[in-house]
């Protein structure tokens, strides 16, 4: 038993000792020794309870100072749960283990043999006492694993709970990771990966254990839309980017597949010619155009050079994927842009025009185009003719093209001109149909009565449709014998049937000059001698303005009433709504001006009221005379004898 054990059985059995002189020591050594730990306690009580000879003699308590004490204790196995082991026996142990067994170390990186494989795990033999269990997850991108296969495994723990040999051969991808990546980006190397899934832009990959980013645009050299297809395989990559203060890496399976090409690539540029016919396959269509591979170099058919015929996108005449042939029409100096042409393969519709088409025939056509100027009409595959507004219709009133046709109508027109060498055509619709003017004195006379429709206004009045090609224009003023307008939409509607006489014919100029208020009897010849100068008629305030009232008189008639004459009798002015009496102060029949008052009216009967007062007063005057009075007098007398009786 070595001497710490036996101070430490001397201090557990010093309870039991008589409390002599001598136990005063002991008594000290309590208070400074340190609380040994309860495990610590049970392996010091194990060791005493061990078969030892014990003598049935008095126990010498072991007089010590606490320096001495202190001095003296194995601090090193109170720590450690050990004694100190001297470094030149285990240099010594080491040494014997060499050769016999392959010692590892807990966190080191070492390459790893697979012995064994099930469904889930892989069974991996280091050269140690164990062989470690790694699950197939760790291995999912390399889904060629098998028996025999050199990995590289992280020793996480040389011994678990029960005893096992704990790997992971991620951990050590990672730890190894970074190094192999910085390395294929300096030097171009190709790496593998395995690519676990979609993401925005493009994919995350696998490469080393690290998730790189796969750009969209950089899986293939064409452009691709299904990326699902490319999920859970294993490709090969160039490390194009690496940013280190945001730990990303970027990846490019694209750079490879040009690297390849790009020999061919230069071979076909070398070759390329204007003129020259090649075979491609659409590699991309968009509103303008369409791309063409030609074998590693891309070449772009504008949507102009398509099909001489007009089309609204490209995709009305080609498909993805397609092969078809293309002639090169134009390239830049370093060959890099290049201009391709398809309807070129064909001859020129204009050329393959019927000849015997001439002025004055008619065709038939598809509308394929409408401006507000006219539209325009395919009469063969590739040739079109324009047929202007002003052709549509004999009416000199100008309208858009839609009112007459509409995008894929068939129509019928008349050539008009025809021009091959530029391949200009002019058609029209209207020479389809006999000139309404030709005989419209004899249809439309001077004074004649007839129904339109209104099919427009302006400011100045209303153009009035008598039939197709025939408008005529009624002037505001020609609308109403008595309204005042403003605006002629304020008395009819675009659509509205209005009755009209012709009031003047220009055939030359096509000019119809139409009346409404012509249709009636002109009614102011019979106002003339109802609302003479200084009548009185009822009527409703129509308007008011700054300078006066409008109000409608009986029959219809529209009267003006000037500020100074709304006053009432109360002092307060009329208001619009208001029916009063109003006096006629001025007549004009040619002018149809009516000029009313209304404070006129009890202005003359104050004055009237006035004169009768004042004539009152003065027969009043003439009569008081002394006579007079004396009949008053007597008069009074008569009537307070009365009332005395």
């Amino acid at each position: 038993m070595s001497e710490e054990t036996k101070k430490t059985e001397e201090q557990v059995d010093a309870p039991k000792v008589e409390k002599t002189e001598a136990t005063a020591p002991v008594e000290v050594k309590a208070e400074v020794t340190p609380v040994v730990e309860a495990k610590k306690v049970e392996e010091v009580a194990k060791e005493v309870e061990a078969p030892v000879a014990v003598e049935e003699t008095k126990v010498e308590v072991v007089k010590a100072t606490p320096e001495e004490f202190l001095a003296n204790f194995n601090w090193h196995k109170y720590e450690e749960g050990i004694d100190l082991i001297d470094e030149d026996n285990i240099k010594a142990f080491e040494a014997a283990l060499d050769g016999t067994l392959g010692l590892v170390n807990e966190r080191e990186v070492i390459e790893g043999l697979v012995v064994r494989k099930t469904d889930r795990e892989a069974i991996i033999d280091i050269n140690s006492k164990s062989e470690g269990v790694i699950s197939l997850n760790e291995f999912r991108y390399n889904p060629n694993l098998k028996v025999g296969d050199i990995v590289e495994v992280l020793v996480d723990k040389r011994e678990d709970s029960t005893g096992q040999l704990v790997l992971s051969h991620k951990k050590a991808r990672v730890i190894k990771a970074w190094d192999r990546v910085n390395a294929a980006h300096e030097t171009g190397e190709v790496v593998n990966g395995f690519v676990k899934c979609r993401t925005r832009g493009g994919m995350i990959v696998d490469v080393f254990g690290i998730e790189a980013f796969l750009p969209g645009s950089q899986i293939d050299v064409k452009p691709i839309r299904d990326y699902d297809q490319y999920v859970e395989k294993t490709m090969e990559f160039k490390v194009v980017k690496v940013n280190h203060e945001f730990k990303n890496v970027v990846v490019s399976h694209k750079a490879l597949i040009e690297a390849d090409i790009e020999i061919q690539k230069k071979e076909i540029i070398g070759k390329l010619e204007k003129g020259q016919v090649l075979e491609g396959v659409v590699k991309n269509i968009t509103s303008y155009g369409v791309f063409v591979d030609l074998g590693g170099v891309d070449g772009l058919v504008h949507i102009t050079d398509l099909s001489w015929s007009r089309i609204n996108h490209p995709s009305e005449v080609v498909e993805l994927d397609q092969t078809l042939n293309v002639v090169i029409l134009d390239f830049d100096d370093e060959k890099t842009r290049i201009q391709l042409g398809l309807k070129q393969l064909n001859a020129h519709p204009w050329e393959a025009l019927d000849a015997n088409i001439a002025v004055g025939d008619t065709v038939k056509g598809k509308v394929v185009v409408i401006a507000d100027y006219g539209a325009f009409i395919e009469v063969a595959q590739g040739v079109e003719g324009l047929i202007h507004v002003s052709e549509m219709s004999w009416s000199t009133h100008l309208r858009s093209a839609q009112d007459f046709v509409s995008v894929g109508d068939e129509v019928e027109a008349q050539v008009l001109t025809l021009d091959r060498e530029d391949r200009k055509m002019s058609l029209g619709i209207k020479q389809l149909h006999p000139d309404p003017w030709t005989n419209i004195g004899e249809k439309y006379p001077v004074g004649s009565t007839h129904e339109g429709t209104v099919r427009n206004y302006t400011n100045f009045g209303v153009f009035v449709e008598l039939e197709e090609g025939i408008d005529g224009l009624v002037y505001i003023s020609d609308l109403s014998w008595t309204k005042k307008i403003k605006h002629p939409s304020d008395f009819v509607s675009v659509g509205d049937k209005l009755e009209v006489q012709v009031l003047e014919l220009d055939i030359e100029g096509r000019k119809l000059n139409l009346g409404h208020k012509h249709t009636t009897d002109n009614p102011w010849d019979a106002h003339e001698d109802t609302y003479t100068i200084d009548s009185v008629h009822t009527g409703t305030v129509k308007d008011k303005s700054d300078k006066g009232l409008i109000v409608t008189l009986e029959n219809g008639v529209e009267a003006f009433v000037p500020s100074r004459f709304i006053t009432k009798e109360d002092g307060t002015k009329l208001a619009k709504g208001d029916t009063t009496e109003f006096k006629v102060l001025e007549f004009n029949k040619e002018f149809r001006r009516v000029v009313a008052s209304h404070t006129s009216i009890f202005k003359e009967q104050e004055e009237k009221n006035v004169k009768t007062v004042q004539q009152k007063n003065t027969d009043s005057a003439e009569k008081t005379t002394f006579g007079d009075l004396n009949d008053d007098l007597l008069a009074l007398k008569k009537k307070m004898e009365k009332k005395n009786k």
